[in-house]
């Protein structure tokens, strides 16, 4: 399978110019004002929901310990927000035609169990 190429912003203003017919300056601006309201309601804690597209929301991650994966090191990872996303229905559709099987992320890595006498 060939590596996917990376698509810019200034790409995409680029085609949406050239579809609608409108200045790309105007585009370009409408398209970071869309990026910048985004990023507030995410930041505030609020769901950003576009039909058929997806769903965008921010969550807390517990804090947790985590394992250095060279030094076996247990370390201490801090809460945070992240963003999450989840497909929706057309993009499913689009993505399941385009590729076949369904993409599943791998399964979370447990902690290897030390054995005894191991430590």
């Amino acid at each position: 399978m060939d590596k996917p190429r990376t698509v810019t912003k200034k790409e995409l203003v680029d085609r949406i110019a050239d579809r609608t017919n409108a200045k790309h300056v105007l585009v370009k601006k409408v398209v970071q004002n869309f990026l910048d309201e985004v990023i507030e309601e995410l930041a505030k804690g609020n769901r950003l929901e576009f039909r058929d597209f997806g769903v965008f929301e921010s969550k807390q991650r517990a804090a947790r310990i985590a394992q250095n994966p060279k030094t076996l090191e247990r370390v201490q990872v801090p809460a945070k927000r992240t963003v999450r996303f989840k497909a929706g229905r057309l993009m499913k559709q689009k993505l399941q035609a385009a590729g076949g099987e369904p993409v599943r992320a791998p399964a979370p890595a447990a902690f290897p169990t030390p054995t005894p006498g191991s430590e």
